[in-house]
């Protein structure tokens, strides 16, 4: 799974935040990890985004394989609390689009009756 990491000019990219961002990301969604092919973290700051949550903007986009990409937002007060908040969520939304697919799937295959009355 590639984690690209994307910062506006409010907010000072360092490694530090660059790994802690793709270890949250990683723990968040390694259960997803073969089908994921890649995730986009976006952070900004500031007032712009005219959220009364907090001033820090964490967006997070996961290409999922088969689907529309899944993106979701969270806004906080630090850094660390909305890029934990977003991973969070986006666990939840592809936790929930997958289970989707797999619900469709197992609804789709029609059982054999005929073969379970013979035997």
């Amino acid at each position: 799974m590639q984690i690209n990491v994307n910062t506006d000019k409010t907010i000072e990219r360092t490694a530090g935040l660059d790994e802690h961002v793709r270890e949250v990301v990683k723990t968040a969604l390694n259960r997803f990890g073969e089908h994921i092919g890649r995730v986009d973290v976006h952070l900004s700051e500031g007032n712009a985004q005219k959220s009364s949550d907090g001033d820090i903007r964490c967006m997070i986009e996961a290409r999922v394989n088969g689907y529309q990409p899944i993106a979701v937002t969270d806004h906080d007060a630090t850094l660390h609390q909305s890029i934990n908040g977003a991973a969070d969520k986006l666990q939840r939304a592809i936790d929930s689009a997958l289970g989707r697919l797999s619900d469709s799937k197992r609804h789709s295959a029609q059982p054999n009756f005929e073969e379970a009355e013979e035997e």
